[in-house]
């Protein structure tokens, strides 16, 4: 027959055991550490959590406008074609193509020099896939020659350019000059500037249109180097294209790449960082619990006269184990209570004043962004609690395998 514990009796002896002892006064204080501790550790880890996910976030963000949710690449000779670029617009009506040419040129202007991405693109097919770009055109001098361009904020500076003002750019290829060869260039108009965020794509991306690539480069009408695909779906609509590219036979000749693919290894690196950083700052909470290991087991030993007590008066050692392991999991889960109270506030914080100032040059964002998810804050809860709960047993099983005759023989 299974022990019956009175919980009347279990939870006045936990009440007085949280009470402060006059003549213990140093258990009570490491009681209150580790309370504090495991408080500290919940409230750390939260905005921890919450700092790491909003940069993951913003970058994401960036990087989904400026690399395209998906980019169809050629793959075989002229497969990326007007062909079959009308067959994806009618198979996906929802989704959006914008077809380009890129290659790599040189930006100068006189003694500034750069190396850049120029794309050609459809100015606005493009607008409807590019809220950076579409955002720039809504300042554009509406330049009537097709040899203009559209550059990032952050190269416009450096070569000391701006709208309407020409810019000169080198390509690869080689132009006859006499009886010998230079690199051919063209100078363009800056119709427009843009501003992604992002430094590094503001200086090396710069749009041009279709007809100054056909143009100056030769490039056959119809035949493009890619195109840009937007979905708000980006995941789930590449098996659709995927297959269809399949069922329509161009499986071998081009590949679809999503921009999560693009950037790989860098959100790789922070979905590493952040589970690192996680196991770190939970040994925050596992410090605090040996603070409640300790607290507890002073308890006990100056406790064991009383529990001897109450052993020879009828107390079971269930009710005993219950005693101590309860007063580790109100202090512990006392402690998270707090700790996510505190997170929270320190949450809102950050997120309403801008404590924290970051360099929008190096970051592309100036406030510090916090978005805790709530998978994260289930894993922070019930890790702390997991390692509360265990902290207890062990000071628990002490105190119930007390043996009363020897402590009253020795007392």
């Amino acid at each position: 027959m299974a022990t019956t514990v009175n919980h009347t009796f279990v939870n006045k002896v936990i009440k007085h055991y949280l009470k402060y002892d006059k003549d213990n006064p140093f258990i009570f204080i490491s009681s209150l550490l580790a309370f504090l501790g495991v408080a500290a550790g919940v409230m750390v880890l939260m905005l921890a959590m919450g700092i790491m996910n909003g940069t993951e976030k913003e970058f994401k963000k960036k990087l989904f406008v400026m690399n395209y949710p998906m980019t169809l690449i050629p793959v075989g000779y002229q497969s990326a074609n007007e062909h079959l670029l009308q067959k994806l617009s009618t198979q996906f009506p929802n989704l959006k193509f914008s077809p380009y040419y890129t290659t790599q040129v040189i930006s100068k202007s006189g003694s500034n020099v750069n190396g850049s991405i120029l794309y050609g693109v459809d100015f606005k097919k493009e607008e409807q896939i590019n809220e950076v770009f579409e955002k720039a055109m809504q300042s554009s001098l509406h330049t009537k020659s097709k040899f203009k361009i559209v550059t990032g904020e952050v190269l416009a500076t450096e070569m000391n350019v701006y709208k309407g003002q020409k810019l000169t750019l080198y390509f690869s290829e080689q132009q006859a000059i006499g009886f010998g060869s230079m690199p051919l260039q063209k100078r363009f108009t800056i119709d427009a500037t843009f501003h992604s965020g992002l430094n590094t794509y503001d200086k090396a991306i710069v749009y041009t249109t279709l007809g100054a690539f056909q143009k100056i480069l030769k490039r056959e009408k119809g035949v493009y180097d890619g195109i840009h695909i937007y979905s708000a779906h980006a995941q789930d609509d590449i098996k659709k294209i995927v297959a269809y590219l399949e069922k329509i036979g161009y499986k071998e000749s081009v590949r679809i790449q999503g921009w999560w693919e693009q950037n790989a290894s860098f959100f790789a690196a922070m979905e590493m960082e952040k589970h690192t950083l996680f196991f770190v700052l939970l040994l925050i909470i596992l410090v605090a619990a040996l603070n409640i290991i300790s607290s507890l087991l002073m308890t006990v030993m100056s406790r064991r006269a009383e529990i001897a007590l109450m052993k020879t008066l009828g107390a079971t050692r269930k009710e005993i184990q219950h005693i101590f392991f309860k007063l580790g999991a109100i202090i512990g889960i006392g402690g998270i209570v707090a700790g996510t109270i505190l997170g929270l506030i320190g949450k809102w914080v950050l997120t309403t004043f801008q404590i924290i100032q970051l360099s929008e040059e190096v970051y592309g964002f100036s406030k510090l962004p916090v978005d805790l998810t709530l998978i994260d804050f289930i894993f922070i809860v019930m890790g702390a609690i997991f390692i509360v709960l265990l902290s207890s047993l062990y000071p628990a099983y002490k105190a119930s395998s007390t043996n009363p005759l020897n402590v009253l023989r020795n007392e």
